[in-house]
């Protein structure tokens, strides 16, 4: 999962999907691709392992135009990073592209390898486009073929798919994966982030939970989780909305304050199916490393420090684990003892501290399990020296004093305590309590509230 970006156009739409992957890159990625509809409707797919400027490369040499596309930058889940395990995923001129965790796709595989499809890929998503090539042979058109078919996907999935049959059109879904509408002049767009599409146009529509879309360059109709067409608020922004600039606040400090409802929101979303964490967030090595530890050493400095003194209490709580703090000037100085199974947890804003990557360096000498990353940027050293990690998505930190970063990092530690939990005997509903409750405003505007309901950090947000 990672970075989505579609458009519907009445002009060449790659240079659209190749910038708009360009600004998503600080998710960081380890593939990239795109599928275009060219001028004689034929579907043209180019992927790569590497940068999107590895994909221009591979699009340079076999290049490829029309008005209708969907691109994808890939932070692989499931199956390791590679061309073929990247997106989009083509089923007979279908192509898809989704962010999120399927977690029936075994099911899934079994059934379609039965029908005949052949499965090329590791991944949960190549499913999703064979799926829907089936229904597409009983359906009247492609947004009953995708509801149909993402009615039976369990997991999160943020999706755009386009067919060779349809022409100049793209259908998106949602479901605890985000996605927006960018809204032009005879043309549309999809993307996972606003930001993709700034270059293109300042109005959106923010797709809610259930949400299908249907563009074509004319326009564009939102259909709710009950399949009616419904009226989603249009959003115009302006320059300010843009992250370096205060705003309405007397300074940044203030502003990174009110955003930590949003910020632990995106930290949420795509990571929680019905009643437990989706474990392959963390990375395709995780379930195999997790059900190995038997101890964390969390490595840290400052606050991010701080943020790991208060996991250690839910980690031997709730998770039943052993853990070690310690702040990274100090590890990286003595001769340290590294029990069996010991999973070794790197906590950092920027993913560059010094004392930390040194730790880090160190503790690759020292017999670990395995090394995860709990980081804000996600090409930072600290997250491509990792074996797994888990990104924040706290956005830049302007203010001297943590906020928001602090409070995204104790989200990203309580999922790894869960999910560790299920390795470790934790109790049978305690995942699927927590959190209370998770919501969000239909108007997207969210609220945070802390609960007393339990010992640990529960957010509700309504």
């Amino acid at each position: 999962m990672c970075g989505i970006v579609g458009a519907t156009a009445q002009r060449n739409v790659y240079k659209i999907l190749i910038e708009g992957l360009h600004r998503l890159e600080y998710r960081g990625y380890d593939s990239a691709g795109l599928s275009i509809l060219d001028s004689d409707n034929v579907l043209q797919t180019r992927k790569t392992i590497g940068k999107v400027a590895d994909l221009e490369a591979v699009c340079k040499g076999n290049f490829v135009s029309g008005n209708t596309g969907i691109s994808h930058t890939r932070w692989a889940t499931h199956g390791a990073p590679s061309s073929t395990n990247s997106h989009p995923h083509v089923s007979s001129g279908i192509s898809i592209v989704h962010n999120g965790i399927i977690e029936n796709h075994d099911v899934l595989r079994e059934e379609m390898i039965a029908a005949g499809y052949e499965i090329q890929s590791d991944t949960d998503s190549e499913v999703i486009a064979h799926l829907i090539h089936q229904q597409l042979e009983t359906c009247s058109d492609l947004r009953e073929a995708v509801n149909k078919t993402i009615a039976r996907l369990k997991g999160a999935y943020a999706l755009g798919v386009m067919s060779d049959e349809y022409p100049g059109l793209i259908i998106g879904a949602r479901s605890g994966s985000p996605l927006v509408v960018g809204v032009g002049m005879d043309e549309h767009f999809i993307a996972s982030d606003q930001m993709a599409l700034r270059q293109v146009t300042d109005r959106f529509v923010y797709l809610e939970e259930g949400d299908v879309v249907e563009l074509s360059s004319e326009a564009y109709t939102v259909f709710g989780a009950n399949g009616k067409a419904v009226k989603r608020e249009l959003h115009q922004l302006s320059e300010t909305d843009q992250i370096a600039d205060k705003g309405q606040y007397r300074h940044f400090m203030q502003k990174e304050m009110f955003e930590q409802a949003t910020v632990l929101a995106d930290t949420f979303a795509g990571r929680i199916g019905t009643d437990h964490i989706l474990e392959a967030v963390f990375g395709h090595q995780a379930e195999s490393l997790f059900a190995q530890t038997k101890n964390i050493h969390i490595i840290a400095c400052g606050t991010s420090f701080h943020s790991g003194l208060v996991a250690k209490y839910w980690l031997e709580d709730m998770a039943g684990v052993p853990c070690q703090v310690e702040v990274a000037s100090e590890y990286r100085y003595r001769k340290v003892a590294v029990p069996d199974g010991t999973l070794f947890v790197t906590i950092s804003q920027s993913g560059e501290t010094a004392d930390t990557l040194a730790a880090l360096h160190k503790a690759k000498e020292s017999g670990y399990l395995g090394f995860v990353a709990i980081c804000n940027v996600a090409n930072s050293s600290l997250v491509r020296e990792s074996d797994i990690s888990l990104m924040t998505m706290a956005g830049p930190e302007i203010g001297v004093a943590s906020t928001k970063a602090f409070t995204t990092q104790l989200v990203a530690l309580q999922l790894l305590t869960l999910s560790l939990g299920r390795h470790t005997g934790l109790p049978a509903g305690m995942e699927a309590k927590w959190p209370l409750d998770l919501k969000t405003k239909q108007n997207n505007k969210k609220k945070a509230v802390l609960t007393d309901a339990s010992p640990w950090l529960l957010l509700v947000f309504q």
